[in-house]
């Protein structure tokens, strides 16, 4: 695999990686690309979330805290310098094996450093009980794109503020909370933070390209639809009906639908899901004058939707619509 180094070390926004993982699905020809990225303190919640159910908006202002949204589904997570960034870019877009790959790639680094990780779950590495490591995925032009966050130390506290309410004492409340779910590498193993990237990049590279100042300019410009508000915060129309609902081994979903005469007129879906089709065409839109009926939404559904929705099964979604 090859390791994607930029011609200059230099701070960025969160929203220059995420638009460098375009770039590179785009434009180099390598079966397997990676890099690692640092941030300055950042909420990235993910494409199908409103950003008003999953970021404490006032503490990030008041702490100087970043938000963005990414293309990819999954939840909310919070990044500062103390924590890396893994990006894997692959030209195989069959969407689990591309995933199993990369989780069992970044558990094998660890396991090398003696450290007993295991992938579980969605998209979750573990140490024990304790989470490490999570990871989301999406697709661009033939590719796909795996990241996902590797926490080697993590300011708790903004961790905790920045996607829970700030009152001082549910914020001091959670962080006790959070810290029993969540494992920092520097309790596990001696090696610093710089040596620990240095392991992970011989682990998994075998070879390095350095892109072009040319390069980094293409970048900045796809960045900049992510730093666009329309991007960032989306349209946020009014709906007459929410559903609400976790389904197992899919996510938290939240349906919104406005309805006319009985009939679904606009419907959104957000939430933490993962999203491996085309959503909008291939499930929303069948349901636009569609009545509340169960026979006559199973009619109109394809067969199979965990094809756009990673593991939804259609009977799940059917019984989200109608509440049942």
């Amino acid at each position: 695999m090859v390791y994607i180094a930029l011609p200059e070390e230099q701070r960025r926004r969160l929203s220059f990686y995420l638009a460098m993982e375009e770039w590179v699905a785009r434009h180099i020809d390598e079966d397997d690309c990676f890099f690692m990225w640092q941030v300055n303190p950042t909420v990235i919640f993910g494409r199908n979330q409103l950003i008003e159910n999953e970021v404490n908006v006032d503490y990030c202002r008041q702490h100087g805290i970043d938000m963005q949204r990414r293309k990819s589904g999954g939840g909310c997570v919070y990044a500062d310098m103390s924590n890396v960034m893994f990006s894997y870019v692959t030209k195989d877009d069959n969407v689990s094996l591309t995933f199993n790959r990369y989780i069992n790639m970044v558990v094998l680094t660890l396991c090398k450093l003696g450290i007993d990780a295991r992938a579980t779950g969605r998209n979750d590495i573990m140490i024990g009980d304790r989470k490490v490591s999570g990871n989301a995925f999406y697709h661009v032009s033939g590719r796909s794109i795996v990241h996902g966050t590797m926490l080697y130390d993590t300011d708790m506290r903004n961790m905790v503020g920045a996607i829970t309410p700030s009152d001082e004492k549910l914020v001091s409340k959670g962080v006790k909370s959070v810290r029993q779910h969540i494992a920092l590498l520097k309790d596990y193993t001696d090696i610093s933070l710089e040596d620990f990237k240095s392991h992970v990049r011989t682990t998994l590279c075998n070879r390095e390209t350095t892109l072009t100042r040319e390069d980094v300019k293409a970048i900045e410009e796809i960045q900049q639809q992510y730093l666009s508000e329309q991007f960032i915060y989306g349209k946020n129309p009014a709906y007459t009906i929410t559903r609400k609902a976790r389904i197992e081994n899919v996510g938290e979903m939240e349906l919104r639908m406005e309805l006319r005469n009985g009939k679904i007129r606009q419907v959104n879906l957000l939430g933490d899901y993962f999203l491996v089709g085309d959503l909008d065409n291939g499930l929303l839109n069948k349901l636009k004058g569609v009545a509340l009926d169960r026979d006559e939404i199973a009619s109109v559904l394809p067969e199979r939707l965990d094809d756009i929705i990673l593991n939804l099964k259609r009977e799940d979604f059917i019984s989200l619509i109608l509440n049942s």
